[in-house]
């Protein structure tokens, strides 16, 4: 018998995608993840296994934000290049081999990681369509006043939150990233 698995969202952006495809793994910022955590059940007194992983996703997509945000890229990179849009990776990890950790103390849905991700740990991509960019721009800009609890700019990140991430299987990442 293996050791047991856990499904984790890791927070990304187009950038990590393209570092995913071409190193084959990738380190999540910090370690950290989101999954549905003992404590995230018990956050929730309904809501069945699908409706708290999508929690955990969505809590994902808010980090990839934040990231987005947090990531400057200088005029003219290649980085530069790439549209702003959220970007999440699912992913099915051992808990022995990642090392992973509840951490509570940080969130309800948040894991550590001690180990990068593989691309053949990743069973899916979640990434915003184009539509959703002009939101995410305005987003990134309000996401530092939407944390410390300007309401408007939450109303702001919140109307890029609304936009719905769309899901891609691993073996087509190479080819959204070369259509971007």
């Amino acid at each position: 018998m293996g050791a047991p698995a856990i499904q984790v969202y890791i927070p990304a952006t187009l950038a990590m995608l393209q570092r995913l495809v071409a190193d084959g793994s990738l380190w999540p910022v910090n370690g950290t993840a989101f999954a549905l955590t003992p404590t995230l059940r018990e956050a929730y007194a309904e809501g069945d296994d699908d409706e708290l992983a999508e929690v955990a996703l969505r809590e994902a997509a808010l980090a990839s934000l934040r990231l987005l945000a947090a990531d400057t890229p200088e005029a003219g990179s290649e980085q530069a290049a790439l549209p702003p849009r959220r970007a999440v990776l699912a992913a099915e990890v051992d808990l022995d081999e990642s090392g992973a950790t509840y951490r509570p103390d940080l969130d309800d849905a948040v894991v550590r990681l001690r180990a990068p991700i593989t691309i053949e740990e990743v069973v899916a991509a979640y990434v915003d369509n184009a539509a959703a960019e002009p939101a995410v721009v305005k987003a990134i800009e309000a996401i530092d006043a939407a944390d410390l609890g300007d309401e408007d700019a939450e109303l702001i990140v919140g109307d890029a939150l609304d936009h719905d991430l769309a899901w891609y299987a691993t073996q087509e990442l190479p080819f959204l990233l070369d259509l971007l």
